[in-house]
């Protein structure tokens, strides 16, 4: 079991019955527990140390492993033991923002900072020394990847942690994310990275929608979850673990993060995002780099597809929900309708065991059908939509469900974050944003000539485990 003291629950759970039912989780699941386990639960509940014993730690690893469960920032043992070194790779990099980032990590020496490594990836001209710093000179540019590998290659302390150099730490930064290597299963921790505050039009949405910022919610990072990776902006790993698994891959320019975080996973390794620590990255200053971020970002999509088979589709919702919808987007409600109610219904005799089982089904499949419709949307005006704008030409219903597609889930979202934007300036960066990336991801998949990181994984949901 992981050595901490508390944990609370994912924002998703609920408690059904006399408490021994959880729901939640990402990806959602059913458990049933025994009255013991209940009592476990009442304790994670009130906030109370989890005793220790054989039980406890199983079940309490298998609710982390779940998603169902985070440890408590503000309640983990202290990792005073553990030394780290920061690699920060760099490419033609003002050394204003170097000297910046090595000042705010040199504050971090009481809390295991051992030294810090900057990775000079072919820059030219060569960057300069900086006070606090050991360079490391490339004599080929490789991209982040391998600038970080580089870096890694020289590190002796057990913890290392990546830092981008257009981050801004703040403080007190490294400590609560040490912390979680209290747990040796644990190999790597990212903090929140939200969007430096701007006045600029890209810098206010940024702040809004930036890719690298995955929300208050802490998570266990896993594919096809709510948080299926993190960005390597900001990480502390395991040295030993990062080895075992290869490291980062150096083939890779774009996606060699998302790869890395899977490929730890998949070695049974615990990946955690702990937004109890926010750092800041500095948005792209004009709005063609921003547009070739996020078509950079596309393009590794058919890669990571190619590595991790099954573990990225752009849309993962119930078959139903998915007919449901497409009856509803083709000009039939009705059927829609009734194949909603009937989810509802087989959901209902599934959960016939639980007390108030049929008004849970109610919520779940209205949930359920409700986040399908969002995602199914995104799909069709992110990854899809080069090829629904070609049947769009051709069909008149498709073009009036692209349509709303496009423009519905953007303005509920501006009605309910009342951003400083305009409404039209917002759907249209929100349009642009998903265009620039499915550009990206349909370039990257001709170029893989695999149709992978296209195809829907239309899934049973919620999963009933015992």
């Amino acid at each position: 079991m992981a050595v901490v003291v508390r944990y609370k629950f994912d924002t998703s759970v609920r408690r059904a019955g006399d408490g021994t039912v959880l729901i939640g989780g990402s990806p959602l699941k059913l458990l049933r527990l025994t009255s013991k386990g209940g009592e476990l639960l009442d304790s994670i509940e009130r906030g109370e140390e989890v005793p220790s014993s054989a039980g406890n730690n199983t079940l309490i690893n298998r609710l982390l492993d779940g998603g169902i469960v985070h440890p408590r920032p503000d309640h983990l043992p202290t990792s005073d033991a553990l030394a780290v070194t920061v690699v920060i790779p760099a490419f033609n990099t003002p050394a204003s923002d170097l000297n910046r980032l090595v000042q705010q990590c040199q504050t971090q020496a009481a809390n295991g900072l051992a030294a810090v490594f900057i990775v000079d990836d072919a820059s030219q001209p060569p960057l300069g020394d900086i006070w606090g710093a050991t360079m490391i000179r490339r004599e080929t540019n490789g991209g982040p990847g391998a600038a970080r590998s580089t870096g890694l290659a020289l590190v002796t302390t057990p913890l290392v942690a990546f830092i981008d150099a257009d981050v801004d730490l703040g403080s007190d930064w490294l400590q609560p994310l040490l912390n979680h290597f209290a747990d040796d299963r644990v190999a790597l921790v990212a903090p929140r990275v939200a969007s430096m505050p701007g006045v600029s039009l890209l810098e206010q949405y940024e702040m809004l929608h930036s890719p690298l910022d995955l929300g208050p919610n802490p998570a266990r990072v896993r594919a096809g979850t709510r948080v299926s990776y993190v960005p390597s902006a900001a990480l502390v790993c395991r040295v030993n673990a990062l080895r075992e698994v290869g490291g980062f891959d150096t083939a890779m320019r774009v996606g060699e993060d998302v790869d890395l975080v899977w490929r730890l996973d998949e070695a049974a390794y615990g990946v955690r995002f702990e937004p109890a620590v926010t750092v800041t990255h500095r948005p792209r200053s004009s709005l063609k780099a921003w547009a070739k971020q996020r078509f950079d970002y596309g393009t590794s999509a058919a890669p990571l597809a190619r590595r991790h088979a099954g573990s990225l589709a752009p849309v993962r919702v119930s078959g139903w929900s998915a007919a449901t919808w497409l009856a509803i987007a083709t000009g039939f409600p009705i059927v829609g309708g009734l194949i909603a109610a009937a989810t509802t219904a087989v959901l209902a005799r599934k959960l016939r065991t639980i007390p108030d089982g049929t008004r849970e089904a109610v919520r779940l499949a209205g949930l359920g059908h409700a986040f399908a419709g969002r995602s199914l949307a995104s799909a069709v005006t992110r990854a899809w939509w080069p090829l629904a704008a070609l049947v769009a030409l051709v069909s008149k219903r498709t073009r009036y469900a692209v349509l709303a597609a496009a423009l519905v889930p953007a303005s509920f979202d501006w009605v309910n974050k009342r951003p400083s934007i305009g409404p039209l300036r917002y759907v249209a960066l929100r349009l642009l944003d998903d265009m620039a990336y499915g550009a990206g991801l349909t370039t990257g998949a001709l170029k893989e000539r695999s149709p992978e990181a296209l195809r829907p994984d239309f899934t049973s949901w919620p999963r009933n485990k015992k």
